[in-house]
């Protein structure tokens, strides 16, 4: 099932809510000012399935121009929005400002919705389709498929319903799920007996319960106590979906919209950023040097300074780089898009996308700072490694091969290694022959793999030490050479992420249950080789009353890990301590005596041959004892 997100857009009153109303049975209007007054104030949130069984969540965002900071936040994760306008108004101002905003945060997929065809004569539809072809002519909606409906009748909501289905059954893009986690929270509250509701659209990577997250700007690590998605409790959350969080250690006081949930360290806070900037055609303004303007990008809305870099202007139509000077500190990810609005009157001018999220202050017309921003926006070869990296996430790439698919020298690529490696973006495994690199993303994900794979292998065998190495490579890491591995390994266990017990591999705390069933097999097992001493019997043969023989092994293997009894041979154990008293007294013998037979064994424990064998076999494997070439006689070591 996938995870969809549709928003709606358009102008005051076209009949936003009242379609989702119409194609949920829900509405999103949650507050009584917004239900007094019938207009949608904040974003309202629900959801629908479609025929296809993929989950479609839906927001409603403001279409009222005091309420566009509103809008921006929305439209943060969307995949599809449907443009709302009203057949009796057509077109209307805010419909406009809504269509940049949407284009300039690079919303591709769009309905166009004619709403309250119920209101309008057939003449009317005409011209009202009409003059939206027009002014959606040479824009990204160009294309876009145009239904008619009526919210308040139900008119046409089939066939809306069978569209979105045919936009979103394949061409829909993927959401990023491995990446690390980001989550731009456009609400926070308080609900008793729980504490501190975060709400968003998680825009990559995935979220579990118990994740140690930290909130960004304001640098508070907190738990993740329990998940919500679409009102159903869930043990984690993916990329694409409308989520819930509660989360312990931080207060509401403390959280803003425009904060942003994220792993520990996986981000920076700054209050510059070097970007693109586009103004928009429409636009009746100039952008001059300094300019005071509001930026929103994520759920973000901070004001800032816009210092010109390569122009004394920026006219309509126009784009040039620019540093913005924020008023504020925000966490935000190279090529994430924003929105500027003029500072007073508030309207919208422009967007782009973020070249550099964490730059020094930079000079205006500095040719070095101009080639420096181009390189950024076009890709430098790092970049070009960087990317080559992530796509090898489950082999690793080493220097060598990057060299030759990016046609430059091992010295270039080492270099630009160094550069990713100081950025935190990869991570490398230095072997005899050549270095291997992997892309912190991939280890975030295969962190992620390795400590679900292990929980549920603990949760499914308690009474094991953890999984064994060999099997874990084989089953989640299989193309990557055991050599390498065994770096991963080393570096998982040095960062905390994993503990090794032997040949075992188990999450950091995890410890084997020893609970009543440990205690009476344990019992049972220590009982019958004290009692038994050099009388040995066979494994197989011991009555564990009631208990399956899958937990007897792995209790047998505790006891054998915590070297309480030993093998003997095969199907036969015994207690440490005996066969550690056997091998003084063989060593005494063969101190006097160059010679010792199974026969001399048998008397010397009191025993049958039948167990005397064993004795002297385990002793061939731990060299106290070797053959001499009779089948009975051993001598010393």
């Amino acid at each position: 099932m996938k995870n969809i997100i549709i928003g709606t857009a358009g102008h005051i009153d076209h009949g936003k809510t009242t379609l989702i109303k119409a194609l949920t049975g829900r509405n999103t209007d949650r507050w009584e000012e917004e239900q007094r007054r019938g207009i949608t104030i904040d974003l309202g949130f629900t959801y629908f399935d479609l025929p296809s069984g993929d989950r479609a969540g839906i927001i409603d965002v403001p279409g009222h121009e005091r309420f566009i900071n509103n809008m921006v936040a929305g439209v943060v994760g969307m995949d599809m929005v449907l443009l709302v306008i009203a057949a009796d108004e057509g077109i209307m101002p805010q419909t406009r400002e809504h269509m940049d905003i949407l284009n300039l945060l690079g919303i591709e997929k769009s309905i166009i919705v004619l709403n309250k065809c119920d209101l309008v004569d057939g003449e009317w539809m005409e011209l009202v389709e009409e003059e939206v072809k027009e002014e959606l002519e040479g824009t990204f909606l160009e294309h876009a498929p145009v239904v008619k409906v009526s919210a308040a009748t139900g008119e046409g909501l089939e066939v809306l319903i069978d569209t979105i289905s045919q936009m979103t059954s394949d061409e829909m893009m993927t959401k990023d799920i491995s990446t690390i986690p980001r989550l731009p929270i456009d609400r926070a509250f308080t609900l008793s007996g729980f504490g501190t509701i975060i709400t968003g659209t998680l825009v990559s990577g995935t979220i579990t319960k118990d994740d140690l997250l930290e909130m960004y700007p304001i640098g508070k690590e907190c738990k993740i106590r329990s998940i919500q998605v679409h009102g159903q409790d869930r043990k984690e959350c993916y990329a694409g979906q409308r989520v819930a969080i509660n989360l312990s250690n931080v207060k509401k006081r403390e959280i803003k919209r425009g904060c942003v949930l994220a792993p520990p360290n996986s981000m920076k806070n700054t209050d510059l950023l070097d970007v693109r900037l586009n103004v928009l055609e429409s636009s009746m303004r100039v952008l001059t040097n300094h300019t005071r303007l509001h930026f929103f990008t994520g759920t973000s809305e901070i004001l800032c300074r816009a210092v010109l870099l390569d122009k004394e202007e920026i006219g309509p139509g126009e784009s040039g780089y620019v540093q913005l000077r924020l008023e504020e500190e925000i966490a935000v990810r190279r090529g994430d898009k924003f929105v500027v609005r003029f500072y007073s009157p508030m309207e919208t001018i422009g967007g782009g996308v973020i070249l550099e999220p964490n730059p020094g202050v930079k000079k205006r017309f500095q040719e070095n700072v101009i080639e420096e921003l181009k390189r950024k926006e076009s890709g430098s070869s790092a970049d070009v490694i960087e990317l080559h990296v992530r796509e090898r996430a489950d082999t690793l790439i080493t220097t060598a091969e990057l060299a030759k698919l990016t046609a430059l020298s091992i010295d270039e690529v080492q270099e630009d290694i160094s550069e990713l490696l100081s950025q935190g973006l990869v991570q490398v495994f230095a072997m005899r022959k050549d270095t291997y690199v992997w892309h912190a993303e991939s280890i975030r994900a295969a962190k992620q793999t390795l400590d679900k794979a292990l929980r549920e292998y603990e949760e499914k065998y308690p009474y094991r030490y953890g999984m064994k190495k060999a099997e874990v490579q084989m089953t989640y890491f299989q193309k990557i050479k055991p050599n390498v591995f065994d770096k991963i390994v080393e570096m998982l266990i040095e960062e905390g992420c994993l503990k090794r017990v032997d040949e075992f591999l188990c999450t950091p705390q995890y410890q084997v249950k020893k609970d009543t069933r440990y205690d009476k097999v344990s019992g049972i097992l220590l009982d019958t080789f004290t009692n038994a001493k050099y009388d040995f019997v066979r494994y197989s043969e011991i009555d564990f009353k009631g208990t399956v023989k899958e937990t007897a092994d792995d209790i047998l293997n505790i006891l054998l890990e915590e070297q309480k009894i030993v093998k003997v041979t095969e199907d036969m154990y015994t207690l440490t301590e005996y066969m550690e008293r056997a091998k003084e007294l063989i060593q005494e013998h063969l101190k006097g005596e160059p010679v010792i037979t199974i026969a001399q064994v048998r008397d010397m424990f009191d025993t049958s041959r039948k167990s005397a064998k064993p004795i002297i076999e385990y002793m061939d494997s731990i060299k106290v004892t070797k053959k001499t070439g009779a089948e009975s006689e051993r001598v010393a070591y």
